[in-house]
């Protein structure tokens, strides 16, 4: 059947970042609609853990939208109730030796002069904060704003609560523009939407959706296990990470990285994570991944050696290289915008996104500024500048 539906925007992407950009655009006066090949949160967003974090970044734009962010899911977790499962729980960074501790409270101090809450912890006192520890760390900082969501839930109920018309199992096989190089919608398999903006909200398929818009946009898939165990008695009461995760983030290699993350959950299984490769989207179970994640786990948490991990699951997170999101209109497609190349913070910084994308759409300047978040500071491909 083919449809041709005419909106003031429609937004590809039905995870967490689609849903936060329909819910603020909808917000704005905005006809919305949102489209996805799959189902709702059926990407990167149904693979997260929901994490809500200003510990892991560094200060400068990404922080500035982490803590932007932050103010507007304490928002939403007002409005939304339990419905999304925001638990805002705050988060403990530890270090195994003294040298990583002398990078963490460097890093803890840059971040409190960005307003980000970090309170230094004692290795004597890392126990009054989390009682399973293992002994002998050297100390910590606790991150109190910290916090985390049920990624697939929240995605569900910012689209209901958009009012956005949603098609899902609709592929979108080209982004339209007219001759002078204008958006006027999109193409699916199903028909075409006719608007005169379109989010790119695609995820770790957002490159896959610039091209189609005929644009440049270099993102990759980074690959990432969670091991999950069996359901316990509440042990863990943060998000609780070793100091090399926040290098793991920031690096550049496409080799397997791993630090442990660990934080348990409502329903009782404690979540494990995380690891970071280059694989493409090949979903192979990685043993090597799978037992590091687990011997990270164990040196954090001894009680863990005598607990079962009953499955293991694979996402892949959105990367660009230079770990900034693409965020903002597209001069060279007037019309498009991008929303995607989160990498593993998606979740977290989907609301800062979605309102700044709201912004963008209605003619106001955003705060903080999108110049960082440019999605074309990225060099074309002799392909595309050909083409233009």
């Amino acid at each position: 059947m083919s449809e041709s539906l005419t909106c003031d925007v429609v937004v590809v992407g039905a995870g967490m970042t689609g849903a936060a950009c329909a819910l603020y655009a909808a917000r704005a006066g905005l006809d919305v609609i949102v489209v996805d090949r799959g189902q709702v949160a059926g990407g990167t967003t149904g693979a997260g853990e929901g994490n809500l974090l200003v510990s892991d970044k560094t200060p400068g734009p990404e922080l500035d939208l982490a803590l932007l962010s932050l103010r507007l899911w304490g928002e939403l977790a007002e409005e939304l109730g339990k419905e999304i499962e925001y638990d805002p729980k705050g988060g403990l960074v530890v270090a195994e030796m003294p040298e990583a501790l002398d990078s963490l409270e460097r890093l803890a101090a840059g971040q409190r002069a960005a307003g980000v809450r970090a309170e230094p912890v004692t290795a004597d006192r890392l126990t009054d904060l989390e009682p399973h520890l293992a002994p002998g760390l050297a100390g910590g900082v606790h991150y109190p704003q910290d916090a985390q969501v049920m990624p697939a839930l929240a995605a569900a109920h910012l689209l209901r609560t958009s009012g956005a018309r949603l098609l899902t199992g609709h592929e979108v096989t080209r982004v339209l523009r007219a001759r002078d190089g204008t958006v006027y919608g999109v193409r699916t398999d199903r028909g075409e939407l006719h608007a005169p903006a379109v989010v790119n909200a695609a995820g770790t398929w957002g490159g896959e959706l610039a091209a189609r818009a005929g644009v440049t946009l270099p993102v990759l898939p980074r690959r990432g296990f969670v091991l999950v165990t069996e359901p316990l008695p509440p042990r863990i009461r943060h998000k609780v990470y070793a100091a090399g995760y926040v290098a793991d983030v920031a690096s550049d290699s496409a080799a397997l990285q791993t630090s442990p993350v660990v934080e348990g959950t409502a329903a009782g299984p404690v979540l494990i994570g995380a690891s970071r490769e280059r694989v493409g989207f090949d979903r192979t179970l990685s043993l090597p991944a799978v037992r590091a994640l687990a011997a990270g786990a164990t040196r954090l948490f001894p009680f863990l050696t005598a607990v079962r991990a009953i499955r293991t699951y694979a996402g892949f997170r959105p990367y660009l290289p230079d770990h900034l999101p693409a965020i903002g209109p597209d001069p060279r497609a007037p019309g498009l915008l991008h929303a995607c190349g989160h990498e593993g913070a998606g979740i977290g910084l989907a609301t800062g996104t979605g309102h700044l994308i709201a912004r963008a759409l209605t003619g106001h300047a955003p705060e903080p500024a999108l110049a960082p978040f440019r999605p074309d500071r990225f060099p074309d491909t002799p392909q595309q500048e050909a083409r233009r």
